[in-house]
């Protein structure tokens, strides 16, 4: 539960790399859920980028040592595949005691991989909620506008936050005109 509020990507393997747990960042990388990702091994998930480096993991484990090892790794994202590069860091975690110990897999997404597009572009409702609320209508103008309530607005606009990974109507709204959702060259804001 604590790890599902953690927005960094984060899973408890075995030793093998069976995950046991993986928080929703983690799963968010293949478009998964948590429990989609439990049993299978991460490194069918990750590609590293120089096998050596597992093979030193593989050899401290055994040994006893209990470090922060860093692997370099590529991934496909989701559905459409595109590739995706980061840092997975290894940590041994739980007792010391126990051999081989539990590993602890934090992912570093690095930053100049392109962001995954969103998966649909808006239906014509959620283009036109859209319009009113980049002319600076609230959500209660826009319910009026379009004849829908005030829960309905904001269920659109959640429903495309969601699809479009972003936070907040400023941020809808700047989404909707990269995407062309929105006309660029028309005042009041148009559906494209």
């Amino acid at each position: 539960m604590l790890l599902d509020r953690v927005p960094t990507p984060i899973a408890v393997c075995l030793a093998d790399g069976e995950v046991l747990i993986a928080n929703p960042a983690m799963a968010a990388q293949w478009d998964a859920s948590p429990g989609q990702l439990r049993g299978r091994n991460l490194l069918d998930q990750f590609r590293p980028r120089d096998k050596a480096q597992i093979t030193r993991l593989t050899e401290a484990l055994r040994l006893g040592h209990r470090s922060r090892y860093p692997v370099e790794v590529r991934w496909r994202v989701g559905a459409e595949g595109s590739e995706r590069e980061g840092e997975l860091s290894v940590d041994p975690v739980g007792d010391p005691s126990v051999r081989p110990p539990a590993l602890l897999a934090l992912l570093r997404v690095n930053e100049t991989a392109p962001t995954p597009a969103p998966r649909a572009a808006a239906s014509p409702v959620e283009a036109r909620i859209l319009a009113l609320a980049a002319g600076g209508a609230t959500t209660a103008a826009i319910g009026t506008a379009l004849g829908l309530t005030v829960d309905g607005v904001n269920y659109h606009l959640a429903r495309l936050a969601r699809r479009w990974r972003v936070q907040g109507r400023t941020a809808l709204v700047a989404r909707a005109y990269v995407l062309g959702v929105l006309s660029p060259d028309s005042w009041p804001p148009a559906p494209a």
